[in-house]
């Protein structure tokens, strides 16, 4: 590996991990497409800022860029509060506005100069190393380096110090007011850093991968966890990840970079979408299933209470009576056997004292409906735990 590959991916890196701090709070807030919209409508802040410093090196872009960011969310919220739309379709009418006023600004004004469309859209990893800073004769290293790293530990900085707030406005913005924190500046702080990240990530890697990277790695997370450090830490990983795989996909594939780090990121949260502990898809229908098994086992054990015919409770004949497919008739049998709720004597089914004690707590539950009494009665019997 030489030094223009392990630059590559220690910038793939670092823009991972800068994106992947804002793009936490951002899918907690849900409010993950304002980063596409805010890296799409900073280009215009970005012309004008060249057109006043003639200078594209000059770090007064980012700060116009980070400056039509905050624009961006202020007018989105605005048209947002007017009731006519919801957030997503404000979001749709603002960004192009605000693209397609720098896109014109820089067909007129900016033919000449390396600040074109495609440079934004896509970015190129592979050139990074190129663009190099020079102190006197010592190279420095390369540019994109420098300027996210600078932003990631003001990032970091930040995140230190103002985690506490950051998290009681994300979740409960009323209590954070009531504690003195003001909402409205946290709010506009995160804007702000997810204005100053994409822009400083522009030239390394583009807008599309870094939205990728702002939002797969914190979607990601949020599927594994609920705790918001381990979320944090995950979507961090999952970015590095996701960075330094995607590159080597793309060495083998002689594939673009860019389109390959954002493939990684969607393999990767295609695969948790599917088999997260508790969130993935897999996880849910496996207890959609098992939800219905139990509605089933309650509708039997009230069959049972409710008749003391024993043509009502022959095993043979359940089927018929509560209108059952075969196959679902024996695994609730099997399941009310399990659990010890039911005796089956000459075929004839009986409730046992333990089921006759569950059935009377769930009809209890069921003129009651307290959400809590169901979790009870589970664990005082034990109930689809083998």
């Amino acid at each position: 590996m030489n030094n223009a590959q392990l630059e590559i991916q220690l910038i793939a890196s670092l823009v991972a991990i800068a994106c992947a701090i804002p793009g936490t709070f951002l899918v907690l807030r849900k409010m993950a497409m304002i980063s596409d919209a805010i890296s799409h409508s900073i280009l215009p802040g970005l012309v004008i800022g060249f057109f006043i410093t003639q200078d594209l090196n000059s770090p007064l872009l980012i700060l116009f860029a980070a400056l039509t960011g905050v624009i961006t969310v202020v007018l989105v919220e605005r048209i947002q509060k007017t009731g006519l739309v919801k957030e997503d379709t404000a979001i749709g009418l603002v960004f192009p506005v605000l693209f397609s006023i720098g896109v014109i600004l820089i067909a007129k004004n900016a033919n000449d100069i390396h600040l074109d469309i495609d440079a934004v859209l896509l970015g190129e990893l592979a050139f990074a190393p190129f663009d190099r800073i020079y102190l006197g004769q010592t190279d420095m290293g390369p540019k994109s380096l420098w300027v996210i790293g600078t932003i990631l530990l003001i990032t970091i900085g930040l995140l230190f110090a103002f985690f506490k707030e950051l998290k009681l406005s994300t979740f409960d913005a009323g209590l954070s007011a009531s504690l003195g924190f003001s909402p409205v500046l946290i709010h506009y702080g995160l804007m702000t850093v997810t204005s100053v990240t994409t822009v400083g990530a522009f030239d390394a890697v583009g807008a599309i991968l870094v939205v990728a990277l702002m939002i797969a790695p914190a979607a990601s997370a949020y599927l594994l966890t609920t705790d918001l450090k381990k979320m944090l830490g995950l979507a961090v990983s999952f970015g590095v990840f996701s960075a330094i795989s995607g590159y080597w996909l793309a060495h083998w594939l002689d594939a673009s970079i860019a389109g390959s780090i954002t493939t990684m990121l969607g393999l990767l949260f295609l695969v948790i979408y599917l088999f997260a502990p508790s969130k993935g898809l897999i996880a849910v229908i496996y207890r959609e299933k098992q939800q219905r098994t139990e509605v089933s086992l309650l509708t039997f054990l009230l069959h049972l209470k409710n008749h003391t015919e024993e043509n009502e409770r022959h095993v043979n004949h359940l089927q018929e009576h509560i209108n059952w497919q075969k196959v679902r008739a024996k695994t609730v049998l099997d399941l009310a056997l399990k659990n010890n709720m039911i005796l089956i004597d000459n075929d004839i089914v009986s409730l046992t004292q333990k089921g006759d004690e569950f059935t009377s707590k769930a009809i209890d539950y069921i003129i009651t409906n307290e959400d809590a009494q169901i979790e009870d009665m589970k664990d005082d019997f034990f109930l689809f735990r083998g």
